[in-house]
């Protein structure tokens, strides 16, 4: 068990429509429930943006920008995580005839274009997704990461000066991650999220997540969480196995049965979780320390 972890709140996410009142849509609601989440106790604030009209995941610049500049010029100082995952989603068409792909819901770009917005707005943390997998039970939708994109994108990182956070969907990720090490793509005290729960990746029990930590490269700094019911559980569980704690909206929207929660209230009640454990929680400036996070603009 670790003595101090640091919290992300990871915001809104980039899936459907939200059917929680309290997932944010607009920049203005995303930046405040980020703001709200940061005076809460988060270290970290994990962006996704949505199309106001569609509230569906986006990757337009100009709403991350947004978002961005009203967090910055705000009283709290969180360390700002955008998401590159936003331009790899395949949805196929019918499995008899998977081509051409579904336009409904397909969004495939380049690995370049998938980070206009970090190029603009350098974040201290930009998520980079370490694997493709399935998603959904009956669904045509593949999350697409290939090798070569990943390394693409980590070697642009790396000229940027902004830290990748690894998400890690499975053990096959962490082969990835181990060659972006040998290869000097990222720093060998790598910065990995273990993220479980989710239907064809990891499941969230914990022999599963023995089994992801004792395959990390020894010096990384890692987090865990499971999405939906379990992600407070895991708020409790992550520090016992040597990880940082990871809570929000975009993974899960209860705070407890029947209990739809905000942001704030899901990192306040990991506060309390992890006080009553006799768990510190970090500062953003402890983080920067930490992470050795370069401050960019």
């Amino acid at each position: 068990m670790i003595s101090e972890v640091f919290i992300t709140c990871a915001v809104t996410g980039g899936g459907k429509a939200p059917s929680s009142p309290h997932v944010p849509v607009t920049p203005e609601e995303i930046a405040e429930s980020a703001i709200e989440a940061a005076r809460a106790g988060a270290a970290v604030v994990h962006i996704h943006v949505r199309d106001p009209e569609t509230r569906r995941g986006s990757r337009d610049p100009a709403l991350y920008r947004a978002v961005v500049q009203r967090i910055r010029k705000s009283d709290v100082n969180p360390v700002i995580n955008l998401t590159t995952g936003m331009g790899g989603d395949l949805v196929l068409g019918e499995p008899e005839s998977p081509l051409p792909p579904n336009p409904a819901g397909t969004d495939m770009a380049g690995a370049l274009q998938r980070m206009v917005h970090v190029e603009e707005l350098r974040p201290e943390i930009c998520t980079l997704d370490c694997g493709t997998m399935n998603w959904g039970a009956r669904s045509q939708y593949i999350m697409v990461n290939t090798a070569g994109t990943v390394r693409a994108m980590a070697a642009r990182l790396k000229e940027l000066g902004v830290r990748p956070e690894l998400e890690v969907f499975d053990t096959g990720h962490l082969v990835l991650v181990r060659d972006l090490i040998d290869e000097g793509l990222i720093d060998d005290q790598a910065l990995i999220q273990l993220c479980l729960g989710i239907r064809y990746g990891a499941p969230d029990d914990p022999t599963t997540l023995m089994a992801l930590v004792h395959q990390l490269p020894s010096r990384a700094v890692y987090s865990a969480f499971s999405i939906g019911r379990m992600q407070l559980p895991y708020a409790a569980l992550a520090p016992l196995v040597g990880a940082n704690v990871r809570v929000g909206l975009e993974d899960n929207l209860y705070l407890s049965r029947g209990r739809l929660a905000t942001n704030a209230e899901l990192v306040g009640r990991a506060v309390e979780i992890l006080d009553r454990m006799g768990v510190r929680v970090m500062s953003p400036d402890e983080v920067r320390q930490k992470l050795a996070l370069k401050v960019q603009l």
